[in-house]
């Protein structure tokens, strides 16, 4: 498949575009709709739009690792927000745990945000790996 001129110059500028939406649906998920799953979902799409206008190794120089290495950081994120909580020895796995850290503006880090990044990187990897193997380059 031959992209066209147009497609193949705007894909690097146009793959940004879903890449902030993402982490901004990331970042908002506990409060309002979003988080892990659908960020990662809006960011796989802007990285399958960009494989598809440069062609799969462009966009796996883009990521920087192969896919399966991003489930696999995605799932030892997860997997270990929840022993964060047994820092108390009278809490279960997973059990809600906040940080305020003094910075100048206000952000509160939990252990569910901790969880919703790796949800996040599971479902890029994901994706890619799933649509970068249907359209396999010779």
């Amino acid at each position: 498949m031959h992209a066209s001129l147009i497609l193949r110059v705007s894909a690097p500028l146009l793959l940004w575009v879903p890449l902030v939406i993402s982490f901004y649906l990331l970042v908002r998920g506990h409060n309002a709709p979003g988080g892990g799953f659908v960020g990662g979902l809006v960011a796989a799409s802007g990285l399958v739009f960009f494989a598809m206008a440069r062609g799969q190794t462009a966009a796996l120089a883009v990521m920087r690792l192969p896919p399966a290495s991003w489930c696999g950081v995605g799932l030892l994120l997860a997997a270990g927000s929840g022993f964060l909580a047994w820092l108390d020895p009278s809490a279960g796995y997973l059990t809600h745990r906040w940080w305020f850290p003094d910075l100048p503006v206000k952000l509160p880090l939990n252990t569910a945000f901790i969880f919703d990044v790796g949800v996040y990187l599971v479902v890029i990897g994901t994706i890619t790996a799933m649509v970068f193997a249907l359209v396999a380059e010779d």
